[in-house]
Formats: structure tokens, C-alpha cells, sequence
């Protein structure tokens, strides 16, 4: 089966969060400001609740049975609906298995919410069998089924209070973990239009988590050492000889354990 990591970053929704809390006339930094304030006082975080997001990257790992990529998608200019389109673009032509780190609590209902804003054709992912019957006992929607496997939710074993981040996880396997960014910079990052290192930070995630989706694989039996050594090795092939500085270095913190 095709493989897809995904990983998404986001902004406030400043439109959104303007028209709802009334907040027309101030700017986007005071609309920021305080819809954050209001977040606080209601939850004593300043996260806000996944409707509230707006997707200024989706990053990925593909690999088929023929090649290994990494990329953004869209380029720096496109906007919400490009990206969105993309991606269940993506699933329509590959049906993949969807690998992520929590993107079941958190990339996902985000993908589904900001989907609804636009005319977006997501038919194949939202399919459960009522046209294909082989989607009957394994789609994207269910928890339990494999077409998106969540990684952290199953390693912690479904268990919210055994979760772990993926920094964590990967450097404990060798891999270089957060490179230069984390998600709570992006919305300062995006006000200094820094859109190309948001794509580059959420590129690195994508790598971790398709490297530690390759230990999850051995340990289930599903790759020998050979053929993780293997995959381990394309990976570093593939980086090492990529003109992208950021995946470059990434190679070079990737240490054996």
C-alpha cells in the first residue's frame, strides 16, 4: 500500500475570529491578541479550539512502491483551498495509508472543519463503503482502522493520558526531532512572512514521523531489520542528495541508536 505522512501548520483564522467575536476594526495582530486572551480565560491556554484554525501548510511524505518524497504542498503563494484540494487530491489518486502524529485529535478535524468553507470535492476520503465495499472494514474515518494510522494514538494505546510528543519519540530513536521551529512560533514566523521556513519546519515533521512509522513498522513484524535498514537507507539517500538545505541537515542530526 502507498504511504502518506502528513503533517499540517496553522494560524488563527483572523477573518473568522473577527466576524465571531465581533471584532471588526481592530488589526490582525489585536484580533490575535484577543481572541487568545479570551481562549485563557476560558481553558488557561492560549490554543485555540480546532474550528478557530487556518491551514498555511501541509507537508508530506509519499512513498509508493517506486519512489520516496518529501515536499510541501502548493507552493509559498497558495492559499487554503489550493492546499486542502491538494491533499484530498493526493488520496484520490493514490488511496494511501495516511500515517500522522495525532492527527486524529488534531491535523484532521482542522482538515475537516476548514473543508467546509469551500467547494471541495474529499469523496474519496469520506467514502466508508456505501460505493466501495472495500471501505467498508478499513477507511480513513475510523478510529481503529489502518487507511489512517494515528500514530501517536496507537502507541499510547488509545490511552489520551500515554500520549507523547513526537519530538520525544523520535529523538529517543536517533532522529533529529524539531529542527528550528515549533508549532507555538508559526503564527510570529507567518506575520514576518517567514511561509518558506513554516514549509521547511513541517517538512522535518513529516520526517520524523515517517522514520518512527518505520520502527512501528518492525516492531510489528511488517519489516525485518534488512528491510528497515533498507528504507532507512533511501531516506538518507534521498536527503543527502536534496538542494534543500533544511532536509540536508536534517540527515546530518540523524544519528544511529
Amino acid at each position: 500500500m502507498n504511504v502518506f505522512v502528513f503533517d499540517i501548520e496553522t494560524i488563527p483564522d483572523i477573518d473568522g475570529c473577527r466576524r465571531l467575536h465581533d471584532l471588526h476594526g481592530l488589526s490582525d495582530d489585536d484580533v490575535a491578541r484577543a481572541v487568545f486572551q479570551l481562549r485563557r480565560q476560558q481553558s488557561g491556554t492560549d490554543f485555540l479550539r480546532h474550528h478557530l484554525h487556518r491551514i498555511v501548510a501541509i507537508s508530506a511524505v509519499l512513498r509508493t512502491r517506486d519512489q520516496f518524497k518529501v515536499w510541501s504542498l502548493g507552493d509559498v503563494d497558495s492559499d487554503e483551498r489550493e492546499l486542502l484540494q491538494r491533499f484530498f487530491s493526493g488520496i484520490e489518486r493514490y488511496t494511501p495509508r495516511l500515517v500522522s502524529w495525532n492527527g486524529s485529535g488534531f491535523d484532521l478535524p482542522v482538515i475537516h472543519y476548514r473543508s467546509l468553507l469551500y467547494p471541495i470535492n474529499a469523496a474519496h476520503y469520506w467514502e466508508s463503503g456505501q460505493n466501495d465495499n472495500s471501505f467498508r472494514y478499513n477507511n480513513y474515518l475510523s478510529r481503529f482502522h489502518e487507511r489512517h494510522t494515528d500514530l501517536m494514538d496507537v502507541l499510547a494505546a488509545y490511552q489520551p493520558r500515554a500520549s507523547a510528543p513526537l519530538d520525544q519519540i523520535a529523538g529517543l530513536c536517533g532522529f533529529p526531532g524539531k529542527m528550528g521551529m515549533s508549532g507555538a512560533k508559526v503564527w510570529d514566523a507567518y506575520q514576518q512572512g517567514q511561509i518558506s521556513e513554516i514549509r521547511d519546519y513541517c517538512e522535518t515533521d513529516v520526517l520524523n514521523t515517517y522514520l518512527v512509522y518505520l520502527n512501528f513498522e518492525r516492531s510489528r513484524g511488517n519489516l525485518d531489520q534488512t528491510g528497515y535498514r533498507a528504507e532507512c537507507d533511501l531516506v538518507r539517500e534521498n536527503l543527502k542528495d536534496s538542494e534543500m538545505p533544511h532536509l540536508r541537515e536534517f540527515e546530518a542530526a540523524w544519528v544511529d541508536v
